[in-house]
């Protein structure tokens, strides 16, 4: 049970105080009923809420995929900079929301923007093998001799340890390659340790989930059940 103000307000549907207002004016009603105070607690998960007539659909965490264009933090909020979370459209924002697991700011791709602090947690966890996907273009072709060292797993000479990562297409000067962590500028250090320079880095797939190629930079839309589900089973699809 939770006060129906602040469900209003995590929900983004509006401000406490707005809600204030709206209920006075008998604009919201909650299982039909008119309710004139805002500070009633009720079930979000089964009780019906409406605004002016207009039924709200409550989602206690939402997960949003984005393609994030190059040029834009991956942060909550920056003084100085533009955010992901600016590029939302005013209908997907809400209290609480932060981009689980940051890319570069130059780096492009498949990022996952959710309020659910538990599931970023889980996701980001070496200890769960969530693989991701890049396709990076180098400066230089990739020698087989480079990928033996990449898919050997690398050391830093800061004492930085990089798991295996795994090359699974190499054309030319554009490789692809799977790793399992997630590291600060982990893709970019693993080829600089082999003498390459990372000139564009897009991420591909998260665990199974893959960049929904119908979104052009910028752009978002919430993932389905089935989509969140396929991020912890690379065999799902």
């Amino acid at each position: 049970m939770e006060r129906l103000d602040k469900i209003l307000s995590t929900q983004g549907i509006c401000s406490r105080k707005d809600a204030r207002k709206l209920a006075s004016d008998k604009k919201i009603t909650v299982n039909g009923e008119p309710v004139r105070k805002t500070d009633i607690k009720i079930d979000p998960e089964n009780d019906i809420i409406e605004i002016g007539g207009k039924r709200i659909e409550y989602k206690k965490y939402v997960y949003i995929m984005m393609n994030k264009p190059e040029g834009v933090l991956s942060a909550s909020n920056d003084r100085n900079a533009e955010t992901v979370i600016d590029l939302l459209p005013e209908e997907y924002r809400r209290p609480g929301l932060f981009p689980a697991g940051r890319l570069d700011r130059d780096t492009t791709g498949l990022l996952i923007i959710t309020d659910d602090g538990d599931f970023a947690h889980r996701m980001l966890s070496p200890k769960k093998h969530v693989t991701k996907l890049y396709k990076a273009l180098l400066d230089a072709p990739v020698t087989e001799r480079d990928i033996t060292v990449i898919e050997s797993g690398i050391t830093l000479k800061d004492g930085t340890v990089y798991r295996p990562g795994r090359i699974t297409e190499n054309s030319g000067n554009t490789v692809k390659i799977e790793i399992t962590e997630g590291k600060f500028h982990e893709v970019k250090n693993m080829f600089a340790y082999v003498g390459k320079t990372v000139e564009k880095l897009e991420r591909l797939r998260i665990g199974g989930l893959v960049l929904d190629e119908n979104l052009k930079r910028g752009e978002c839309r919430y993932l389905t059940d089935f989509e969140i589900l396929s991020i912890f089973n690379s065999d799902i699809n």
